[in-house]
């Protein structure tokens, strides 16, 4: 594994938010913030790289006072934050998302199907989660294939199983068909286009900015973190985060209610 160099501060803070970043509360502490703007003000870039649509970031952005680019829908979607503007780069092709919603109804008989957008989510009857603080996007439909719209991530639910139970159950049914992940939400799937991953579209991002995996700090908590936290040079595991990412990741920090995140910004700033 890479490792950030003694003396250097990184030229990329890439992090997840829910259960990184943020507080239980859903917030930036005010010792995060601050930690975000001393590593921008040594030179870092601060990328956002999450499971998040960029209508879930844009609230976030703003007062913790980041700007930039942000991998949002991990890594469909590359969100332009200071001109409030997005491009899906990796939508899961129609034909392939009816084949998976095929598969995912035999494997799991009464799960709950919605897709994201971008701009919104469509659910069916059985996709009975709401996220409090995204309410306005839902939108209940006969069939989330009835509409032209793009499909960002197809959501997968049952409540009857674990995320980690579902895991093993679709990526088997499905195989390489799509990209298969979780990211905490028990019961939940989240399923993208075949090489849609947080990491792949972190790649690309550096490689424009001829920024090397070295030269990356990255944290995270789940599943569709980790390929993340291997990529980068030095890659940061919450305290509270999945067992696979604490078993797999090179290094931890504290979670996320004890601001893990400025921690480790802290000690890197005093070192370069």
């Amino acid at each position: 594994m890479n490792s950030v160099s003694t003396g250097t501060f990184p030229r990329i803070v890439a992090t997840d938010l829910d259960g990184t970043l943020l507080s239980s509360t859903g917030s930036v502490s005010p010792r995060t913030r601050k930690a975000l703007q001393s590593a921008r003000a040594a030179g870092a870039e601060i990328v956002f790289v999450t499971a998040r649509p960029p209508r879930a970031v844009r609230d976030i952005a703003r007062p913790a006072d980041v700007t930039g680019t942000a991998i949002c829908s991990n890594g469909a979607i590359v969100y332009d934050v200071t001109a409030d503007e997005y491009t899906v780069t990796s939508p899961l092709a129609p034909d392939v998302a009816r084949e998976v919603a095929g598969s995912l109804s035999r494997a799991l008989p009464g799960v709950g199907l919605a897709v994201e957008t971008g701009t919104n989510v469509l659910t069916e009857a059985a996709y009975t989660r709401r996220v409090d603080h995204d309410r306005a996007a839902y939108r209940e439909v006969g069939s989330i294939f009835d509409e032209d719209h793009p499909i960002v991530k197809l959501l997968a639910l049952s409540s009857a199983h674990t995320a980690d139970e579902l895991y093993a159950v679709v990526s088997g049914a499905i195989g390489d068909l799509a990209e298969v992940t979780h990211s905490g939400v028990e019961g939940l799937l989240e399923i993208s286009a075949p090489g849609t991953t947080k990491a792949v579209a972190l790649d690309r991002l550096c490689r424009d900015r001829g920024v090397g995996p070295a030269e990356v700090v990255a944290f995270g908590d789940m599943p569709n973190d980790l390929a993340v936290l291997l990529y980068a040079g030095a890659g940061y595991a919450m305290a509270n985060a999945h067992h696979l990412v604490l078993s797999a990741a090179g290094h931890r920090t504290l979670s996320n209610d004890e601001d893990g995140v400025a921690v480790v910004l802290e000690t890197l700033l005093a070192r370069a």
